[in-house]
């Protein structure tokens, strides 16, 4: 007898499972849920807009709904119209692959100052996420910093700085690129706990930086001078040895009279965000006592401070969570309780590890998750519900959900947006009009 599955979240981590699961052949039926109406996750969601080849990895997580197996269901959240129980109640298999939303906290004076944003919000809205809130830079945006040592930091550094004339062509809703052009924006400030050498930039998009038309690249050669484990960890490690050679070349460059301005700063922390009413500087402490000769303290002018430290997951209602790591406690991806594993129930990608990877790193993860559901699929109790009684549960309940043919509706439309540009498809950033056109285009 084949079985059933659930997938809640249709992120690279889910739809690599997808395809193991299907490939597997033991399923008469998996159903993937999403609640934005949009699959794909991070990748669309998370990719920078200027970024359109890594985009194309969502014509590889698309293909396991050409399987007659697969079905799609968008704008159906889990927790609002649908349960867990409801879930557990119609499928033999319920994994969870969300993946995580949430910012984690720097934990100083002045964070939740207006113009104080973590990096998924600012994210979530320049890639069009229909959840995320409608950010407006400050008027008199001058100077912006931003906390982190990672890809995420110098996506939002770059967009930041960038001629907004090149964003035009993008995958960037209008309104964005609207609020980019019409920013004063002249400097950001990239913001770095520890060394060059511990820095988590991998090199093309590092190298990218110092390729910005107009934009100059500032380093301090004091920040480049290598502690004897820092050299070590430059020999040891390809990553860290490009990333010192990439910025001691900048740090030699002389100044030149470009219109905006990235400043890398290392071996610093923030340890408050000044401001009465909104955000007007950042005062940073350095991490170590030398080279430097400085004052101890120093502040950075700023109308805006980004923090992008890293991602942290949110619970799920049903289900058991550690708020410590951000993630559902798991053994092997089998969902873990306070009893032990809760029979039929999984989880996969950065909601079973933390957010740590890139986007291929869910395809091993989901492979490993697939082997302990298939392990466990013989001994697994046969639920009294069935997939069938979901979708009409949620009939019932006049849940507005979206197929895998309406998703091909929104995509047709999007490429309509971007034609005139020249550009890449332009993301629908709010759920009515893409409710709207969907039901003109059916």
């Amino acid at each position: 007898m084949k079985r059933t599955a659930a997938i809640v979240g249709a992120g690279p981590a889910g739809l690599y499972l997808l395809a193991n699961l299907l490939e597997a052949d033991a399923f008469r039926r998996v159903d993937v849920f999403e609640a934005v109406p949009a699959p794909f996750g991070l990748v669309r969601y998370g990719v920078a807009p200027d970024h359109p080849k890594t985009r194309t990895i969502s014509k590889v997580l698309a293909a396991g709904f050409d399987y007659a197996d697969a079905h799609y269901f968008g704008n159906v959240t889990v927790g609002q119209d649908i349960s867990v129980a409801d879930l557990r109640r119609c499928y033999d298999v319920v994994v969870f692959s969300t993946g995580m939303r949430g910012d984690r906290e720097l934990g100083i004076a002045g964070e939740d100052l207006p113009f104080s944003f973590g990096a998924s919000e600012l994210v979530a809205w320049y890639t069009g996420h229909p959840d995320a809130p409608k950010i407006t830079l400050p008027d008199d945006l001058r100077s912006a910093v931003v906390i982190g040592a990672g890809n995420v930091a110098l996506d939002v550094a770059r967009l930041l700085a960038r001629d907004p004339d090149e964003l035009v062509g993008t995958s960037m809703p209008r309104p964005v690129v609207d609020a980019f052009k019409a920013s004063t924006l002249t400097d950001v400030h990239l913001v770095a706990r520890r060394g060059p050498a511990q820095a988590k930039f991998t090199s093309p998009e590092l190298r990218e930086i110092g390729k910005l038309d107009g934009v100059d690249v500032v380093v301090e050669p004091d920040d480049l001078v290598l502690s004897p484990d820092d050299q070590a960890e430059v020999e040891n490690r390809r990553q860290a040895k490009t990333t010192v050679t990439v910025l001691g070349e900048w740090a030699e460059r002389s100044p030149n009279p470009a219109a905006r301005r990235i400043h890398f700063h290392f071996w610093r922390r923030p340890v408050r965000i000044l401001g009465d009413t909104a955000v007007n500087g950042v005062q940073v402490e350095p991490t170590r006592a030398v080279p430097r000769a400085s004052a101890p303290d120093t502040i950075l002018p700023a109308q805006m401070v980004v923090r992008a430290i890293g991602y942290r997951g949110t619970a799920v209602p049903g289900l058991p969570f550690d708020d410590g790591s951000g993630t559902i406690p798991s053994a092997d991806g089998r969902v873990v309780g306070d009893d032990g594993p809760l029979p039929g129930m999984y989880v996969t990608g950065w909601l079973r590890r933390g957010p740590t990877g890139v986007i291929g790193t869910n395809r091993p993860d989901a492979g490993e998750v697939a082997a302990s559901i298939l392990g466990d699929l013989p001994e697994l109790p046969v639920p009294d519900g069935s997939p069938e009684e979901l979708t009409a549960l949620l009939d019932q309940r006049n849940t507005q959900l979206l197929t895998w043919d309406d998703w091909h509706r929104l995509e047709a439309y999007e490429a309509e947006l971007g034609r005139p540009h020249g550009g890449d498809p332009i993301v629908v950033d709010d759920l009515e009009t893409v409710l709207r056109v969907i039901a003109q285009r059916t």
